[in-house]
């Protein structure tokens, strides 16, 4: 990628709509041109490779969901904790939001091959497992969570719990019982019997 003068977000939302048409397999610099309305060179002047093109693309990806799943800081830590995991759990609708999800899916297949890929992907768990266990750790640390939680493992459970849910929408087209089954868990295992 080159120079600060890159139109990222036109170039996002193209590669944004090209994966949702065509997904990761099939997926070519000029699906993605296409979708920019501009040639092929042009593209290739900001980016490479369609994999730099992608790396960049789950970067921008991943400041979204930041922005999106993140611990507000207000209220007490178990609705703090069943929003997040609300928030993770179920991405903004678009008419497009299942082929991009089923493309994501694709990208995720990547990974065991590709570093990058990987390392990319591992930012989004990192980043619920730290705002995860950052609510479990206060919660404890409160009382409002039962001091025997381990906040390390529980972080780990459910940032593994919301990933099988997203693989089996997709996989499955199925996330039925899933919100009901995390909240049930949250207030089951975590949440002191007075709360």
């Amino acid at each position: 990628m080159t120079g600060d003068d890159t139109p990222t977000d036109d170039i996002m939302c193209a590669t944004y709509r090209a994966l949702c048409r065509h997904g990761y397999a099939n997926l070519t610099m000029q699906d993605i041109a296409d979708e920019w309305s501009k040639s092929k060179a042009a593209l290739h002047y900001h980016y490479d490779t369609k994999r730099g093109l992608l790396l960049a693309f789950l970067d921008h990806l991943f400041d979204a969901y930041t922005d999106r799943v993140a611990d507000g800081g207000d209220g007490p830590p178990r609705e703090r904790l069943q929003t997040l995991l609300a928030d993770a759990l179920d991405p903004p609708r678009t008419d497009a939001s299942q082929e991009l999800r089923t493309a994501l899916f694709e990208v995720k297949a990547q990974a065991p091959h590709d570093d990058g890929f990987r390392e990319r992907l591992a930012r989004f768990d990192r980043y619920l497992h730290d705002e995860v266990r950052g609510i479990v750790t206060e919660g404890v640390e409160t009382g409002a969570f039962r001091a025997d939680i381990d906040p390390e493992t529980t972080a780990t459970l459910l940032v593994t719990l919301v990933n099988g849910a997203r693989s089996r929408r997709v996989a499955l087209d199925d996330e039925a019982g899933v919100p009901d089954a995390v909240r049930a868990f949250v207030d089951d295992h975590l949440v002191e019997a007075d709360e």
